[in-house]
């Protein structure tokens, strides 16, 4: 069996709150149990949106994530 560790960005247009979209991710019903999320840490950070955010570019999501999130906030 292989574990994955996996680190989503989700961008909560909702305002759905972290815990919420904890709750979603973990109840959400997979073919046969295929996989099953425990989401083991939550880190948030606030920005303001808009259409030409660098987070809603695959071009730039990553230098965008990578400026809001350091190494030292991610669990290890």
């Amino acid at each position: 069996m292989k574990v994955h560790a996996v680190i989503l960005l989700v961008v909560d247009h909702d305002d759905l709150g972290a815990e919420e979209i904890q709750t979603v991710l973990e109840n959400q019903r997979f073919p046969n149990d295929c996989i099953r999320p425990s989401v083991m840490h939550v880190d948030t950070r606030t920005v303001e949106w808009a259409e030409d955010h660098p987070l809603n570019s695959t071009r730039t999501q990553r230098a965008a994530f990578g400026a809001l999130f350091s190494r030292e906030d991610l669990p290890r």
